[in-house]
């Protein structure tokens, strides 16, 4: 069996590292997870997710020239597509910034009254 670029594979957790997990797909073809392919979430210690002799799936990434095989177990997953409401409106580039910076300017100004106040700024009288 070959292995391709995009296909889904069944296999088993061999070895672990601090950088990822090789996983054996058919006798005698192990390939790497690395560490950023194992979650979508960030993995900080590879082991809270995967042991040795796990079973996994995981989808070829890559194949190097020199056989090096690179895997995923995050894409791997099928996720639901989510369906686009034809009602939603998709908010331009400017619009986005427009509200992220009068959200700014909001949350600076309320951080600047909550920090007078609590020094005592702006004519207020002191010990």
């Amino acid at each position: 069996m070959s292995i391709e670029v995009g296909s889904k594979l069944q296999g088993k957790v061999t070895g672990i590292t601090n950088f990822g997990a090789f996983v054996e797909l058919n006798k005698g073809t192990t390939g790497l997870v690395h560490i950023s392919e194992v979650a979508d979430n960030y993995v900080k210690d590879i082991n809270e997710h995967l042991s040795v002799g796990d079973e996994v799936t995981v989808k070829v990434i890559n194949v190097e020239k020199d056989g090096k095989i690179g895997l995923s177990i995050k894409k791997a997953k099928d996720r639901p597509v989510r369906q686009r409401n034809p009602r939603e409106r998709t908010e331009s580039f400017e619009s986005k910034i427009s509200r992220f910076l009068k959200d700014s300017e909001d949350r600076l100004a309320s951080l600047k009254k909550h920090t007078e106040s609590r020094r005592g700024g702006r004519g207020a009288k002191r010990g």
